[in-house]
């Protein structure tokens, strides 16, 4: 389980961080692709990539709400 968490941290992670710096690029405005995750797919697959990706942060996102408290120590003292 160690393993799993720490997976879906990551992922939950780099999640966070593509859609801040998406949204950095939305405020900057001045077109640049900041989407992390659309430049790695367009590397290594195209769309489907890309949509599978976005699903595995999703379910990694559900996966720490779920299990968080449990796996947690900080949160489990």
């Amino acid at each position: 389980m160690k393993a799993l968490h720490m997976v879906g941290f990551i992922l939950l992670v780099v999640g966070g961080l593509n859609w801040g710096l998406v949204g950095l690029a939305t405020l900057v405005g001045n077109g640049a692709n900041w989407n992390v995750v659309n430049l790695i797919a367009g590397y290594i697959g195209g769309a489907q990539t890309e949509a599978v990706i976005y699903v595995l942060v999703g379910l990694s996102a559900v996966w720490m709400l779920v299990g968080h408290k449990k796996d947690c120590r900080t949160c489990s003292m």
